[in-house]
């Protein structure tokens, strides 16, 4: 009993205790929620204290932009009304200006148009005047204007040929001056270094004997031997009454040497008879062909021209055995090729290409007698065939003139070609042509009008003119000697120039009485 009545004091107790706790927790808290809320107040109250004052500043802040703005926009507003009152300004001086301008071209206009209409007047007046003038001078003089214009015409002609004449003269005496005076160095220069060995041979080869009586041998029984000898080789052996010697004759330089060793080995040997006699003309073919063959190289050797195709080289060597107004050809084309090489050194030009052209302007003759044309032609066909340097054929077909010499080599390869043949010796030609080319000469002097008479002298080498000095003035005469020049190289085959010489002379004779 006792014990439940502490149990339930007890619990009683701890009621109380919670109930007590209980109560003073929730006033505690009850306390706190309430300062909570106190301060929570105050804090609102703070900002909305602190919103005011910014939305306050920020209201002056707006106002005081706007403020700004309107006023930055209306000094711009002035700025662009006091620009535009000065455009209109000017715009109304230019305004006032382009009338002012309007008004005095309108002023000239009227006066230019009174003026046109004066002038009018007058060209109508001058032409009228003009009109009577000429007129009265066709009157005066008997000649109408068209013949009177003819006549100006004529007369200004005139003394424009005369200025011209005067002044070609005088280019041409300085350029001859200069031109003359470089090509003689350069000649001279290219001649004293070039030295050549020359050879005059004839179509005919003179063969010695040891006597006489091999000249029976030589003719054989009923003449076989000779007979059997000119059909082997197309030479004719003349036997005559020369003491111990025969002649061998013939156009063609190779068969005659072909002949000419043969018959000195038939005379050595003694045996003569048809076999031996072809047998030693077969031997004789192959040593001259050897012959050719070693005179070409040595010819391109001497010369310093290397790469020819070897059937060149070969007809080279036949040159050997050619002549040309008694000038040995191979030698001659040497000369050429070492004198042209010589002036190409001296000018800049290409020395090889000089020497080559030089050596292969002549290849045509060494076939000339076989076929049909000119050398010049014959030597170019061989030269392209064998596919030769272009600017190398171009001095083959212009070395003569039968083309206009287009490159440097080409005329250097002709002016050596005309020193090696034009030197004292170096060639001959027969009485009868050189009789036609003086008679030639002077035909084509006496030809032009206002020639009196025309002379050949110097074997051919000058001609001179005497003129009719009422017909032909001194200017006259430098276009006539021009023209007597060009003349002779269109016409006339020669070596070396021709000096042509004009000679105009007035003699005034009177007889005192």
């Amino acid at each position: 009993m006792e014990t439940n009545y502490v149990i339930m004091t007890t619990l009683a107790a701890i009621l109380v205790s919670f109930t007590i706790g209980y109560l003073v927790r929730k006033s505690i808290a009850e306390a706190k929620i309430a300062s909570a809320e106190n301060q929570a107040r105050k804090i609102i109250e703070e900002a909305e204290k602190a919103s005011e004052a910014k939305k306050r500043e920020a209201l002056l802040e707006a106002k005081e932009e706007v403020l700004k703005l309107r006023n930055e926009v209306e000094r711009e507003n002035r700025e662009r009304r006091s620009e535009l009152q000065r455009m209109e300004r000017r715009l109304t001086q230019k305004e006032e200006s382009l009338d002012r301008k309007t008004e005095a071209i309108e002023k000239k206009e009227d006066f230019l148009n009174r003026k046109e209409a004066e002038v009018d007047r007058i060209k109508q007046d001058l032409s009228l005047i003009y009109s009577r003038q000429v007129a009265e001078l066709e009157r005066i003089s008997g000649m109408t204007s068209e013949e009177a214009r003819q006549t100006l015409l004529a007369d200004v002609e005139k003394e424009i040929q005369h200025e011209a004449a005067k002044l070609i003269k005088e280019i041409e005496d300085r350029a001859k001056e200069e031109g003359e005076r470089k090509a003689r160095e350069i000649i001279s220069l290219a001649i004293q270094r070039c030295a050549a060995d020359h050879v005059a041979e004839t179509t005919v080869a003179v063969i010695p004997l040891p006597s006489d009586e091999m000249k029976g041998r030589i003719i054989g029984r009923e003449g076989r031997n000779i007979r059997a000898f000119e059909t082997l080789t197309g030479i004719d052996l003349i036997i005559d009454d020369t003491p111990e010697a025969v002649i061998l004759s013939g156009f063609d330089p190779i068969r005659r040497e072909v002949a000419r060793i043969s018959l000195e080995k038939l005379i050595v040997d003694g045996r003569i008879h048809p076999a031996r006699i072809e047998e030693m003309v077969e031997k004789a073919r192959k040593e001259v062909d050897v012959q050719i063959r070693e005179a070409g190289e040595q010819a391109t050797f001497e010369t310093g021209v290397h790469g020819l195709h070897p059937e060149l080289v070969n007809l080279l060597g036949r040159l050997k055995f050619r002549t040309s107004y008694g000038q040995n050809v191979l030698k001659h084309s040497t000369e050429v090729a070492h004198l042209a090489g010589l002036m190409a050194a001296e000018l800049g030009a290409d020395v090889q290409l000089a020497k080559r052209a030089g050596l292969l302007h002549d290849i045509g003759k060494s076939v000339d007698h076989e076929v049909e044309g000119p050398h010049v032609a014959i030597g170019v066909d061989l030269a392209k065939k064998y596919r030769e340097n272009p600017e190398v054929i171009h001095a083959i077909a212009a070395h003569h003139g039968d083309e206009e010499p287009k490159t440097l080599v080409a005329v250097l390869v002709q002016a050596a070609d005309a020193i090696s043949a034009a030197r004292p010796g170096a060639r001959r030609e027969t009485l009868e042509n050189y009789i036609r080319r003086l008679q030639k000469l002077e035909e084509i002097a006496s030809a032009f009008e206002g020639v009196e008479k025309s002379y050949a002298i110097q074997a051919g080498r000058e001609i001179r003119i005497m003129v009719k000095p009422e017909k032909i003035d001194d200017l006259g005469a430098i276009r006539l000697v021009r023209e007597i020049a060009k003349k002779i190289e269109n016409e006339l085959d020669y070596p070396g120039q021709i000096k042509v010489t004009v000679i105009r002379e007035t003699r005034v004779v009177d007889y005192a009485k």
